[in-house]
């Protein structure tokens, strides 16, 4: 049997899942304004817009501004915009110059609890809306021209900070303002790129039915990832375990959480930092496999690999 099984991991292929999109009545794709998921880049990736007094369509810029203190800015007199000071020099005195705004959070990685972190990330995206609105009715109020759209984009903070991650004292807020990330034009582009989209690909890691064994044939798998690490300093890697639905809910996301530990032992063994290793047991959820068949459940008895 096990024979079988096997050549069945060998050849099976995995069809990636697809999700719906969103239309509208005319059947045209709508586009949330809202940037899903945390995005991988660096501080240093971004000019400080600060540094500017006046600004190229071209480029994109970070201005660390709290954008959660735009409800008192703008109920003063002589509003006193910070590092936001530059922008509204130019949007004063440049009619009809169109900005993009992405608003950029971090949620405090100490918090591990998930229930607490999404309730966090929908608390900041409400925060950072809300700051957009009350921006733009001002605006209005002022008599500006100009055309704004606008994004939220959640960011691993660790990612964010860098190398001073580590050299610095740990946040303590929960929710962590970066701050606003700009463009001025009509341009489309990437205002706020995954820093690993060029990242190297591996394959999913199966494993037998209610074992968290790996499988031989997939210790290469395991050592082209470590090598791929150590050969690249700044990524690390997210080990997501599945399961198929046989068995209660508890039960499948142990097995999930102990097969994602496995192969990060073997990639302990290899040298990978722990710190870069992070683990998500997903259990049976997202099956890229029928549940009702044999080899859909073979399918869906995994550990993701995704570099981040």
């Amino acid at each position: 049997m096990k024979k079988i099984l096997l050549i069945v991991l060998a050849v099976l292929l995995v069809a990636p899942a697809v999700s719906a999109q969103n239309k509208d009545k005319k059947g045209k794709k709508v586009v949330s304004p809202i940037i899903e998921g945390r995005q991988k880049v660096r501080q240093t990736d971004y000019d400080s817009v600060w540094k500017f007094t006046t600004f190229d369509n071209k480029k994109k810029y970070y201005c660390n501004f709290d954008y959660t203190t735009v409800v008192d800015i703008v109920a003063q007199k002589k509003p006193d915009w910070g590092t936001f000071k530059p922008v509204m020099n130019y949007l004063l005195t440049v009619p009809r110059a169109p900005l993009r705004i992405c608003a950029v959070f971090a949620i405090n990685p100490n918090i591990t609890n998930e229930e607490h972190r999404n309730a966090l990330v929908e608390a900041a995206r409400y925060d950072a809306k809300e700051a957009y609105a009350l921006f733009t009715d001002w605006a209005q109020e002022q008599e500006m021209k100009n055309k704004f759209s606008f994004n939220v984009a959640q960011v691993d903070y660790r990612y964010w900070k860098g190398n001073s991650y580590f050299l610095s004292e740990p946040p303590t807020d929960d929710i962590i303002v970066i701050g606003y990330v700009l463009y001025f034009g009509t341009k489309k582009v990437d205002l706020f790129p995954n820093a690993t989209a060029d990242a190297q690909t591996f394959k999913d890691i199966k494993f037998f039915p209610n074992d968290a064994t790996i499988v031989d044939s997939y210790i290469p798998v395991i050592d082209s990832l470590a090598s791929y690490l150590n050969a690249h300093d700044n990524y690390e890697v997210l080990l997501t375990g599945y399961t198929d639905n046989q068995g209660t809910s508890a039960y499948c996301t142990g097995l999930a959480r102990q097969r994602a530990t496995e192969v990060k032992k073997l990639l302990l063994k290899r040298g990978i930092a722990e710190y870069k290793i992070e683990i998500d047991p997903k259990g049976s959820a997202d099956p890229i496999g029928d549940n009702s068949t044999y080899e859909g459940r073979i399918a869906n008895n995994r550990v993701a690999i995704k570099i981040q």
